[in-house]
């Protein structure tokens, strides 16, 4: 008999840890990922000519990252590892895959499907955001752990979680200047979930870490604030907002980077037939899995924080047991007592990702504020304004059928950052719950491709 046909779709935490699960298990996965090498967003590596040390990279995670690189690198001759390779669309049990450095798309089939695609930066627009100097944080974390380099100077942070004190420490602790921390979340919030966060006592004393080393340097902390604008003309020159009092201040600024947590990346899950909930605190559709991460779909697995945001160590844990899961399903003999353990973490998991919601909420009350000249989708030029006239003059309450009528949602980044918001805005506008304005389908590709002739010409 031949081996079953194993894909992993992405080389983070999750997707690391499942194809070592495959590997020691006797089967040979293909692991697709569209970046260069292994770790992730979260352990992103350097370029290899780079030679900064793994603490200055990755500070307190630089034991993990490193383990994490080196699970990976073993394997090599044991995967059928292709990087710079985007996965666009799945369908029928086969993945279509189109490598970065040219040529056409493979048809890579499959008898079981492991999808470990990670998550995306949260995003709530506000007046001047697509201003150049302004990036999400997880830009901001790119731009410092890959290329070393500050996304300009000073910078003003904004947004809420945990990634919002990380990169702040993370730039400071670089050299360069930060001008301010501004989270949106007010001291009462957190204060009142503090005892959730003892779910995962570690985390919690790292962001009380980051937080008071930040102090203890005279950065200025602001809570419970919301953005007014961003200022400048060819490039941002300050960040005006306002204080949780109501008083509006100015902070001049080279740069500013933003988020409002993290977003489970879906687009392939609903290609592959998975089935969708909607999360009431998050107000996000997710796709549904069981405890060890098998979704409805057949073959196709779900790990990681593509399936809910729950950070790198639980997706390590669900990228072991969503292996095991598949090898079970399979008929291969598997360690039952450590798929319960792993169980158990993630259910812990679980509950830290819950309290991380709870203790910095999305501040969704900022989108029914916005002027309507604010740009909501910048791949297409909507505005908010727009969003709101497809509900008033189009009776478009839904978001795809706002996205036909106004365009919302369909340029190059497929929805990714402006779905969750017009979701949002649309049922506002139309005073019906958000669930309501239902969530954006994936469509192929999720990412552009080139198109090119049969001569192989573009």
């Amino acid at each position: 008999m031949t081996d079953p046909r194993i894909v992993i779709v992405g080389a983070g935490p999750a997707g690391t840890r499942a194809a070592e699960t495959f590997v020691r298990h006797g089967m040979r996965p293909t692991v697709l990922d569209e970046a260069a090498r292994s770790g992730g967003q979260i352990y992103r590596r350097q370029p290899p000519a780079f030679r900064r040390p793994s603490r200055a990279v990755y500070g307190f995670e630089a034991g993990r990252a490193d383990a994490l690189h080196a699970a990976f690198d073993a394997l090599a001759g044991q995967i059928d590892h292709r990087p710079e390779t985007l996965v666009w669309t799945l369908r029928d049990g086969v993945a279509h895959a189109l490598p970065a450095a040219g040529g056409q798309s493979e048809a890579v089939p499959f008898d079981a499907l492991v999808l470990a695609t990670g998550a995306c930066d949260r995003v709530i627009p506000f007046p001047g955001w697509t201003t150049a100097g302004v990036y999400t944080l997880g830009a901001a974390q790119i731009a410092l752990k890959y290329q070393g380099c500050a996304i300009g100077e000073p910078v003003v942070f904004l947004g809420t979680g945990p990634l919002l004190y990380l990169v702040a420490y993370q730039y400071a602790k670089a050299g360069a200047k930060v001008a301010a921390v501004l989270d949106t979340t007010r001291f009462a919030t957190k204060l009142a979930a503090l005892g959730r966060l003892l779910a995962v006592p570690q985390a919690f004393l790292k962001g009380l870490y980051y937080l008071s080393w930040l102090r203890a340097r005279g950065i200025p902390i602001h809570e419970g604030v919301e953005p007014v604008r961003a200022e400048g003309e060819a490039a941002v020159t300050a960040l005006v907002w306002r204080t949780a009092a109501g008083a509006e201040r100015r902070t001049e600024c080279g740069a500013v980077g933003f988020g409002y947590g993290l977003q489970s990346e879906t687009q392939l899950a609903d290609l592959a037939g998975c089935s969708f909930a909607y999360e009431e605190q998050s107000r996000q559709w997710l796709p549904q899995a069981d405890a060890d991460g098998r979704s409805d779909a057949k073959g196709v697995y779900l790990a990681g924080d593509g399936r809910r945001v729950r950070g790198a160590d639980f997706a390590e844990m669900g990228g072991e047991l969503a292996a095991l899961a598949a090898l079970k399903d399979l008929g291969r003999p598997v360690e039952e007592g450590r798929m319960e353990a792993l169980r158990r973490g993630l259910d812990r998991g679980l509950r830290w990702g819950t309290a991380m919601q709870t203790v910095f909420p999305v501040p969704h009350h900022l989108l029914a504020d916005l002027p309507p000249e604010t740009v909501l989708c910048r791949c297409e030029g909507v505005t908010v304004g727009d969003a709101r006239h497809a509900v008033t003059g189009l009776d478009a309450k839904e978001v795809n059928r706002a996205k036909a009528l106004s365009r919302i949602g369909m340029g190059r980044c497929q929805g990714r950052y402006c779905g969750l918001s017009a979701a949002t805005i649309l049922a506002g506008t139309a005073g019906e719950a958000p669930a309501a304005a239902m969530r954006l389908r994936g469509q192929a590709p999720v990412k552009p491709v080139p198109l090119v002739t049969q001569e192989g010409g573009a």
